[in-house]
């Protein structure tokens, strides 16, 4: 494909090339669902209590926060005759995040745990902001929604096969589920050695099957040159950026962060809440009904991931017909009901249930709120401003990393059902404010 700029419409990309360019997005899904689905039972098997667990997951908002809109910001300013614009930092990212997944099964204490957490999230980040805007950059757009789409159903199969690892090794291979206090499982090492590998392979293969369009905007030398005036010249910008989002963009934003914080305690909690709540086990690593309950928890964790990538390819023509904002308002309702009934189940195998209202909205939460920025973002700023959109997913969990914690313990009694109710009403809320306040004309979005 040639990769001449395109001053106009930009060509329809076949199916194969939409698919090429979203392979990538497996890879980096296996390595966020991956630290998701064990990283709380890493910890509790390192000694550390429920109420701290939200504490140490603080690494993984803090990068985003800081690093999507740098990565976002250099992106939009980079060109290379045969790297491109955004695949450099798909390649960084990955390789290093690669390196990271390796080390990380083999912590040994919390504070080695908390800091490989910290390195895989600087450079998972890395390798994930550039995607959306990669979407923007390809897409004409009467195909954007469906580059979207695509990236969704690469995380529904990524997320699905991740968190189900460890139940595969332990069942499939027989690779023990169990050791001894202060020490990770084997199988959980296993699953991020795995991991490590389609990380890498998958983004690879994106770039090396991908050509980008040299920048056509014809102030793209001046943009270069303004950011070689160093560090506050990048920072002003991001500034100004932040404080004249489009309308459109905050309302959607306001969304966002009253989403997040259900798949954040999820995260937190599911895998051990399953463990203890579900299977009567104690969180700790030798103990064979939690860690059976982990696993299992890890399996249906799965689940979801396979619910999103099926109804992922109907969530288009369902879009099409009810619009963006109820589609996503009813997919959110569909999440916040799993989230809530998860504290319902007594029966092990009605988890399955549960998640699939999870995956429903996982597969709404990944593609429209984007989609429902399409068109409102400066073309020579989509990267600022998809870092930017990320604020709002990662300062509800900074708050919750900070907060939760003391609620934990104080108010709910180190209960982690406790916690996913909670994170099942804020997704309601989520729901309340897209309802409520966006407003959708045909096929493009108004907001008051």
């Amino acid at each position: 494909m040639s990769v001449t700029a395109f001053i106009g419409e930009k060509p329809k990309l076949s199916l194969l090339e939409i698919i090429n360019m979203s392979v990538g997005f497996f890879g980096i899904q296996f390595g966020w669902d991956l630290q998701r689905a064990n990283m709380g039972r890493i910890y509790e098997n390192l000694g550390a209590n429920p109420d701290e667990v939200p504490l140490l997951f603080l690494a993984a908002p803090l990068t985003g926060l800081i690093v999507q809109p740098i990565i976002g910001y250099l992106s939009d300013r980079t060109w290379h005759p045969r790297w491109g614009r955004r695949r450099p930092y798909f390649m960084i990212g990955a390789i290093l995040s690669s390196i990271a997944l390796i080390f990380m099964p083999h912590s040994g204490t919390l504070f080695m745990a908390a800091g490989l957490l910290w390195i895989l999230d600087v450079f998972g980040n890395v390798a994930m902001e550039p995607f959306r805007a990669f979407v923007t950059d390809k897409l004409p757009d009467a195909q954007v929604n469906r580059g979207f789409i695509m990236q969704s159903l690469m995380i529904g199969l990524g997320g699905s096969i991740a968190s189900a690892l460890p139940w595969i090794m332990k069942n499939v291979f027989h690779i023990a589920n169990t050791a001894d206090p202060g020490h990770i499982p084997a199988n959980v090492k296993w699953s991020f050695y795995t991991g490590s590998f389609f990380f890498l392979a998958a983004v690879l293969y994106t770039v090396f099957t991908t050509k980008e369009y040299p920048p056509s905007d014809l102030g793209f030398k001046e943009k270069v040159k303004e950011s070689n005036k160093g560090f506050g010249g990048g920072v002003k910008e991001i500034f100004h950026a932040l404080t004249h989002m489009p309308k459109r963009m905050r309302i959607v934003s306001l969304v966002q962060f009253f989403t997040w914080p259900g798949l954040f305690l999820m995260w937190f909690f599911y895998t051990t809440a399953v463990g203890v709540n579900i299977f009567g086990g104690k969180a700790e690593s030798g103990d064979p009904v939690f860690a059976k309950g982990a696993d299992f928890g890890s399996l249906t964790l799965s689940f979801y991931s396979v619910v999103t990538f099926l109804f992922a390819l109907v969530l288009p023509t369902i879009a099409d017909k009810l619009g963006r904002k109820l589609t996503h308002t009813i997919c959110l309702l569909c999440g916040a009901l799993g989230l809530i009934s998860v504290s319902w189940v007594h029966d092990k195998n009605l988890l399955f249930v549960s998640m699939v209202g999870v995956g429903i909205a996982w597969a709404s939460i990944l593609s429209m709120p984007y989609a429902m920025l399409s068109g409102c973002l400066p073309k020579d700023k989509v990267g600022i401003y998809m870092g930017i959109f990320n604020f709002f997913i990662v300062l509800p969990e900074i708050i919750a990393s900070l907060g939760f914690g003391w609620l934990m313990k104080n108010v709910l009694g180190n209960d982690r059902m406790a916690a996913l109710q909670i994170g099942g009403g804020m997704m309601i809320l989520a729901a309340l404010i897209c309802f409520v306040l966006i407003r959708e004309k045909k096929n493009e979005l108004q907001t008051s």
